[in-house]
C-alpha cells in the first residue's frame, strides 16, 4: 500500500490519544489498565484489518513496561519534564501490524511510545506480541490468507514469527522441565528484610458484571477491559505486601482461554506468589459464570505480574518476604522463582539486541528453548538483509557480502539437483561436515537436546594465533519450513558447557551466528544458502576470497556438492525418523 509515495503495510494500524485526567491512577502515571485497553484494541483492529472478518485475542506475549507514562506536577517550569514523564494532554501512540497469519491465528506485533508535544520527543514504552483468532460465521475458525512481506523488518518479523510461537507452545514444558530437574532455593533472597507476611493476607477477590460497554463488537466481554480488570486486582494485592503503591514491570503472557458474554459475572482473583529481594510476582485468574447460583465455573484467563516498589528517587525499595500457604501456596511460591529465572533467560537472550548477547552463552535445560530461538531467530534475521552484494561467482557458485557496523558477514549459495529435504538432513549432522569441509578435523555429538537441537564439540583443523589447533562447542538447531516457500533452516551458535570445559592443547573458538538455508526451488533443483556472520578468525578466509585471492569457498562448497550428490540415496532411514 502506498501513503504519499510510501509504502505502508495494509495491515498496518495506528492509534494516538491523548492522555486525560480520566486516564491515570493516584500518581498521575497513565493508568496501565487503561493502555493494555488501547493496545488490545489497536492489535484487534490490525487482525481484522488483515481477516476480513471478527477476531479474538488468544494471548498476548511478555510486556517489558520500559517507562511509566506521567502527567506533569505544578513546578517551575524548568523542572517539568522529565524522560520518564509526561503530562496529561501529551500523546500516547500505538503502533500494531501482522507479522505473520497461520492457518487460523496470526501474530500482531505492537509498538507503544509517547510523545511530549512540546519538544517533539518520543520515547518507547513497551513493545508486545499478540495472538489473534479469526473467527469465520459458520465453523468458527477460519483459515486465514497468507501475509506476503515487503520490507526487510517485514520479513526478519514474519520469519522469526515462526520461532516465537514455537516457543509460545514451549512454555508450559519448560516451566515443568526446570522445576523438575533443578533444585530450587526455598529461602528468601533478601535476609536482611525481617518482615515476613503470610500470602493469604495479599489474596483479593472481586466480581465484575459484564455490562454492555464492557463487550466488544462481537458481543463477547473486551479482552483490555479483563486485562485492565486483572492489573486493578494484581495492584491491590501487591499494594497489600509491601503497604506502599507498587509500579508493574512486567506482565508474563495473558492466556485467554474462553470467552465471556454480557451478563456474565467476572470473578477475579489475585495473590502474592512470592517475593524477592526488590520485586514481587502477583498471579491472577479470573473466572466466569452466569447466575449467582451457579457452582460450576469458567476459568478464562490467568497471567503473572511483577511488581516493584520505587523509592523518591525511583530505585526499586526491598520487599517483605512472603509466606506462602501449604499446598498449592508452596506450589506457586516455587513456580514463581522458576518462572523469575526463566524471565531473566528470556530478557538475557531474547530480548536484548543480538550484537549484545554474549557468543557463548552457557546452555542448560531452564533456558534450552530461548537459546535455541536465538540461534534461529539471529540466522533468519540475517538471512532477511537486502543490502547483500554480489562478491564473487566461479562456476555458478556465488559469494555475497554484507557490511554492517563492525561485523563482515558472507553468503555462499549454489543451486543443485538434489530434493531439499535430503540435503537439510545431510548438512544438519555436523559429524559428517568434515568429509566435505577441510576446516573440520572431527565432530563429537556431546548431547541430543531434543528432535531439532543438538550440541557438537567441534575440533577444527584452523591453527590460532596461539599457534594450537581450534575447538568449538557449537549448538545446532534445525527447522523444518512453517508454510509454502519458507526454507529448511540449519543454525549454529557457540555455547558453553561444563562438561566441555577449554582445553589447554587447543585454543576455545567462537561463532556467533551462521548456518544453512535449504530452499525447494522446483521439483528437482534446491538452492543451498550458507551464512556467517563472521568473526575474527574468518575475516583473513573471506577478504582473500572477496580480492580474489584465493578461490577456496568454491573448492569448499563444489565439495559440499559432490558430498550431496554421493550420499542422498543412502538417507532413507534417517528421513523416515526426522
Amino acid at each position: 500500500m502506498e501513503c504519499g509515495g510510501r509504502y505502508r503495510n495494509p495491515t498496518e494500524v495506528q492509534m494516538s490519544q491523548l492522555v486525560l485526567p480520566c486516564h491515570t491512577n493516584h500518581r498521575g502515571e497513565l493508568s496501565i489498565g487503561q493502555l493494555l485497553k488501547w493496545i488490545d484494541t489497536t492489535a484487534c483492529l490490525s487482525a481484522e484489518r488483515h481477516a476480513g472478518c471478527p477476531c479474538v485475542t488468544a494471548s498476548v506475549d511478555d510486556i517489558y513496561f520500559e517507562h511509566t507514562i506521567r502527567q506533569i506536577q505544578i513546578m517551575p517550569p524548568w523542572q517539568q519534564y522529565g524522560k520518564n514523564d509526561v503530562c496529561v494532554g501529551q500523546v500516547v501512540n500505538i503502533k500494531a501490524k501482522v507479522n505473520r497469519a497461520f492457518n487460523s491465528s496470526m501474530e500482531v506485533g505492537i509498538q507503544v511510545s509517547y510523545e511530549d508535544l512540546c519538544s517533539g520527543k518520543q520515547w518507547n514504552v513497551c513493545k508486545a506480541y499478540a495472538t489473534f483468532v479469526a473467527q469465520g460465521k459458520a465453523t468458527g475458525k477460519m483459515k486465514l490468507k497468507p501475509l506476503a512481506p515487503q520490507t526487510e523488518e517485514e520479513k526478519m518479523e514474519y520469519s522469526i514469527a515462526a520461532e516465537r510461537r514455537r516457543m509460545r507452545l514451549a512454555h508450559t514444558d519448560t516451566l515443568k522441565d526446570l522445576l523438575t530437574n533443578s533444585t530450587m532455593q526455598t529461602e528468601r533472597e533478601n535476609g536482611d528484610c525481617h518482615t515476613v507476611v503470610p500470602a493469604e493476607k495479599t489474596r483479593v477477590e472481586s466480581v465484575e458484571l459484564v455490562l454492555p460497554p464492557h463487550a466488544n463488537h462481537q458481543g463477547n466481554t473486551f479482552g483490555g477491559q479483563i486485562m485492565a480488570w486483572m492489573e486493578n486486582v494484581a495492584t491491590i494485592a501487591a499494594s497489600r505486601l509491601c503497604h506502599a503503591h507498587p509500579t508493574l514491570k512486567t506482565i508474563e503472557m495473558f492466556h485467554f482461554r474462553g470467552p465471556s458474554q454480557v451478563g456474565d459475572r467476572l470473578l477475579l482473583k489475585a495473590i502474592v506468589n512470592n517475593s524477592f529481594k526488590n520485586s514481587m510476582e502477583v498471579g491472577v485468574c479470573v473466572e466466569a459464570y452466569r447466575q449467582e447460583m451457579e457452582v460450576s465455573r469458567r476459568h478464562i484467563n490467568s497471567a503473572f505480574m511483577t511488581f516493584v516498589v520505587l523509592d523518591q528517587e525511583g530505585q526499586p525499595s526491598t520487599i517483605p518476604m512472603v509466606k506462602p500457604e501449604a499446598g498449592d501456596g508452596a506450589r506457586r511460591y516455587r513456580e514463581a522463582s522458576a518462572r523469575k529465572k526463566i524471565r531473566l533467560d528470556r530478557k538475557y537472550i531474547i530480548s536484548c539486541e543480538q550484537t549484545k548477547v554474549p557468543l557463548s552463552v552457557p546452555w542448560d535445560q531452564s533456558n534450552k528453548v530461548y537459546l535455541s530461538y536465538n540461534n534461529v531467530s539471529a540466522l533468519k534475521t540475517l538471512v532477511a538483509k537486502t543490502n547483500w552484494v554480489l562478491a564473487t561467482e566461479i562456476d555458478k557458485v556465488r559469494m555475497y557480502t554484507l557490511e554492517e557496523d563492525k561485523y563482515l558477514s558472507f553468503r555462499i549459495e549454489m543451486s543443485l539437483c538434489i530434493d531439499a529435504t535430503q540435503a537439510f538432513f545431510l548438512l544438519s549432522d555436523l559429524r559428517e561436515r568434515h568429509e566435505w569441509d577441510r576446516h573440520y578435523a572431527s565432530a563429537e555429538l556431546v548431547q541430543q537436546v531434543d528432535a531439532d537441537d543438538m550440541i557438537y564439540h567441534v575440533l577444527s583443523q584452523t591453527v590460532s594465533q596461539d599457534n594450537k589447533p581450534q575447538d568449538f562447542v557449537i549448538l545446532a538447531s534445525r527447522r523444518k519450513p512453517c508454510d509454502e516457500g519458507d526454507p529448511y533452516v540449519v543454525a549454529f551458535r557457540s555455547v558453553t558447557l561444563p562438561t566441555r570445559p577449554p582445553n589447554p592443547e587447543y585454543t576455545r573458538g567462537e561463532t556467533m551466528c551462521s548456518g544453512f538455508c535449504i530452499w525447494q526451488e522446483t521439483a528437482e533443483v534446491t538452492k543451498v544458502s550458507y551464512y556467517n556472520q563472521a568473526a575474527p578468525g574468518y575475516l583473513a578466509y573471506v577478504t582473500t576470497n572477496i580480492a580474489g585471492l584465493s578461490s577456496d569457498f568454491y573448492v569448499t562448497f563444489k565439495a559440499c556438492e559432490r558430498f550431496l550428490q554421493k550420499n542422498k540415496d543412502e538417507i532413507t532411514v534417517g528421513l523416515q525418523n526426522l
